[in-house]
């Protein structure tokens, strides 16, 4: 084998790993204890890929992944995108009309299901009276290679190393307004991705990652599985998050570090368990969404365990910006500085604010997307001026070149005129001691445009007087941005990373 010294794409950077770290383990198992080491990755991706084109599927077709997280959704994921296909990772929490609409839009041609998936994945095809075959994806021993379906006539294609700019994965984002879109991110982003993790983060070949999100979300697959490929380091990834294991897994496979999203860091500070022996864990990253300084701070305190807050995309391949790790500067409220890429604040014309004035932010670098899949337009006014990516946040960006965001553009409540950010709302109310959740909305208003509204979830055992709350709020962002209105629900509406979709809350108080 050729030692490659500088991987362009993901099949060049696992036969790099194999060559360098063959006996490394890469993938293990908590609930099972099964691991993979580099050098078995390489030997299945290649094995699996090379069955796909004998099958007759033309590179470059989509082949869609149904499946929680396991060691073979991780193996079946690298062996699509080493053989020259596109990988669609297929949202399990988004319903089967949403699923119908991905797998017809991506035109996906196979998908890789599991077993505790294909009832929603048979309705999701039968709604749209697709007919494309499905083959079962054990979470160890991984597909039945006998089972793929032999397309009729098919040509013999070589089993070559992709380019560096083919699309390699097709992720659609969470659709909180209108239809999903498909971002195309190449061999390419997927490998900065990847790097900029790695190197931002300081993970080496010692460390050892724990996937706590779905990896058909970009965080997870981006984040945990490229960025312990880009280190050759270890990834533990369990079926799916619970609370109640995390720090029994942590301790049992000395973990170093874990990508989560706020709302998991709210269950793991609100659950009661004391955790074992955790003096592995280096750092937690934060990303997805913006975190409570509250819930920063509180976790920090009763964990020591230092949280690196970050911002990212589907757009991106996830990070785009970072704090240092430790001893560099933190700052509690910001997702950090540029990281690998670039940042500008920018005005209506996408013309650079200097410092401290508020704009969109946007972003440039390798990691940025190709585009939309078949919206040409959408790619238009999303990706502007020499490759800047319009991210739809606002900010600004203070003296020492940290970003610090202020809310979502569509997301915002403009009451008389006036602008309001619902990010300051939901953590004044998340300051409350019986709050675990909250978000801020808008509603419509005769008088002032917009009216402010929030929805709540209370901790468990816990609640208080909702004109108490009122006045909490108030205490901290004033009379006119509070709250007119506060509704406590059982659950707030989230999406796949545990985000929660702002934009549904109106429709689900008030109807469509």
């Amino acid at each position: 084998m050729n030692e490659i010294q500088s991987p362009t794409n993901i099949r060049d950077q696992i036969q790099f790993n194999s060559t360098h770290y063959g006996d490394r383990t890469w993938l293990i198992s908590p609930e099972t204890s099964h691991s993979v080491s580099f050098r078995e990755v390489e030997e299945t991706v290649l094995k699996i890929g090379q069955t796909l084109l004998d099958s007759g599927i033309k590179p470059g077709s989509s082949i869609a992944i149904a499946s929680p997280n396991s060691t073979a959704s991780c193996l079946m994921f690298m062996a699509i995108v080493s053989a020259g296909f596109v990988a669609v990772p297929l949202n399990l929490v988004a319903g089967a009309s949403i699923l119908a609409y991905t797998v017809e839009h991506a035109e996906v041609q196979l998908i890789f299901v599991a077993e505790e998936c294909r009832e929603l994945i048979h309705s999701a095809i039968k709604e749209k009276k697709n007919d494309i075959s499905m083959v079962l994806l054990d979470p160890i021993t991984g597909p039945d290679l006998n089972a793929i379906p032999k397309v009729e006539n098919k040509l013999s294609v070589e089993n070559k190393s992709p380019a560096s700019n083919d699309v390699a994965l097709l992720m659609y984002t969470s659709g909180t307004t209108g239809k999903p879109k498909g971002v195309m991110l190449t061999h390419a982003n997927l490998l900065a991705a990847g790097r900029f993790i790695s190197t931002g983060h300081e993970i080496d070949e010692k460390d050892k990652g724990l996937c706590v999100l779905p990896i058909y979300h970009i965080n997870g697959l981006c984040v945990t599985v490229m960025g312990t490929i880009a280190s050759a380091s270890t990834l533990i990834i369990p079926h799916k998050f619970s609370v109640n294991s995390f720090w029994k897994i942590i301790s049992d496979f000395r973990c170093s570090w874990f990508s989560a999203v706020p709302t998991q860091f709210s269950y793991i500070l609100n659950n009661e368990e004391i955790p074992d022996d955790i003096s592995s864990l280096r750092f937690a990253r934060s990303a997805s969404a913006p975190l409570s300084p509250d819930i920063h701070r509180k976790f920090e305190e009763r964990f020591k365990v230092p949280i690196i807050e970050t911002m990212g995309l589907t757009e991106t391949g996830s990070q785009i910006t970072t704090n240092p790790m430790p001893p560099g500067i933190r700052k509690i409220g910001s997702p950090g500085m540029a990281y690998g890429n670039k940042i500008m604040i920018g005005d209506n014309q996408f013309n650079p604010l200097p410092a401290g004035e508020t704009g969109e932010i946007l972003v440039q670098g390798d990691n940025v997307m190709k585009g939309y899949f078949k919206q040409p337009d959408e790619t238009k006014k999303t990706i502007v001026n020499d490759g800047w990516l319009r991210t739809g946040d606002l900010g600004y960006l203070d003296e020492d070149g940290y970003v610090f965001v202020s809310g979502r553009i569509k997301e915002l409540i403009i009451k008389g005129g006036e602008n309001i950010a619902p990010r300051e709302i939901d953590e004044a109310l998340l300051s409350h001691i019986s709050i675990l959740e909250a978000a801020a909305f808008a509603v419509p208003c005769k008088d002032y445009g917009e009216r402010v509204e929030a929805c709540i979830r209370f901790k468990e055992k816990q609640s208080a007087d909702l004109t108490e709350i009122k006045s909490h709020c108030e205490e901290h962002v004033g009379k006119f941005k509070s709250p007119d209105k506060i509704h406590v629900l059982d659950d707030l509406p989230k999406g796949p990373s545990g985000k929660v979709q702002r934009l549904k809350l109106f429709e689900l108080i008030y109807g469509s």
